[in-house]
């Protein structure tokens, strides 16, 4: 079969694409062409103007119409681009970390929100990321808390290599230092902030996930246990007893979990602050927890 993409110049290539998208349902299919195209080229928005009249090779147009297969069976747009924006950081992604969603950075959010009611936006505080993957969390965190420390954890050796190189790309590797274990049993006392977004999706749900999640993310980042709450038995009782007094422990969580994390927390002697804080769908996705400074 002729390739529709040989012969075309960019303009038109891109539109081809988007209406080739369109036809197997992928949302923002002109976006996802723009994107596709720009990749291919190795362009950004503004090259990709300048070159619209250029015309697509016979090599370039079978390298498009591979991009285009994998997005159409499913594979996320940022794991065929190997990036991934979050908190305005362009972070690089692998096989072994998640791809982070705008859900997560309702943590980065909530964190802020109680470090600034605490004034504290200027201490050196110590903060550890557990379950870290591409560093998103703890990256967004060291950007906006610029005399802070930070630590991310991670069972997965693979993973923790791509948020050090997150954290080089970007300029944070002075004030990040990560290290291979499970959650924090390698940390020592005497953090001011723990954050999480572990896993937390019942086993029994993984097979009716999206297909860009359930074949696409690591398994072991998704799956929470018979309940979803694996993580956080672990992640409380470990938070409670490495948390300063006055420290705080935010983790995000699924649509219907808040209540009963809260109530973990409470249960390892941390004392949640409040109503957990919503994502944009209204989804309460930050529980908080605070350590007695007593």
């Amino acid at each position: 079969m002729r390739n529709p993409f040989t012969g075309q110049n960019v303009e038109t290539a891109r539109r081809l694409l988007g209406a080739q998208l369109l036809t197997h349902d992928i949302d923002s299919p002109d976006l996802d062409a723009r994107l596709l195209v720009g990749a291919m080229l190795g362009l950004e928005l503004t090259g990709l103007m300048m070159a619209a009249k250029r015309i697509i090779t016979s090599d370039e147009a079978t390298r498009l119409q591979a991009l285009a297969d994998r997005r159409i069976q499913g594979e996320p747009i940022a794991r065929i681009l190997g990036v991934k924006e979050f908190w305005g950081l362009s972070l690089a992604l692998s096989a072994d970390t998640l791809v982070p969603r705008p859900d997560t950075e309702t943590i980065v959010e909530a964190v802020l929100e109680a470090i600034d009611a605490d004034q504290r936006r200027r201490d050196p505080l110590r903060i550890a990321d557990l379950g870290t993957g591409s560093g998103a969390i703890l990256l967004a965190l060291l950007s906006e808390l610029w005399n802070a420390t930070g630590t991310g954890t991670d069972i997965n050796v693979a993973a923790l290599q791509t948020a050090r190189h997150n954290a080089i790309k970007l300029g944070f590797a002075p004030r990040a230092l990560f290290v291979a274990c499970d959650y924090a049993c390698a940390l020592q006392p005497g953090l001011d902030l723990i954050v999480s977004n572990p896993p937390y999706i019942r086993s029994a749900e993984i097979a009716g996930l999206a297909t860009e999640v359930r074949d696409h993310d690591p398994l072991r980042a998704l799956d929470g246990g018979a309940d979803g709450l694996d993580a956080y038995r672990i992640i409380a009782p470990q938070a409670a007893a490495l948390l300063a007094p006055g420290g705080l422990l935010v983790v995000e969580v699924g649509h219907d979990q808040s209540d009963d994390v809260a109530s973990l927390m409470q249960a390892a002697g941390l004392q949640p602050t409040g109503p957990a804080k919503a994502d944009l769908s209204g989804v309460r996705r930050a529980v908080l927890a605070r350590k007695s400074l007593r």
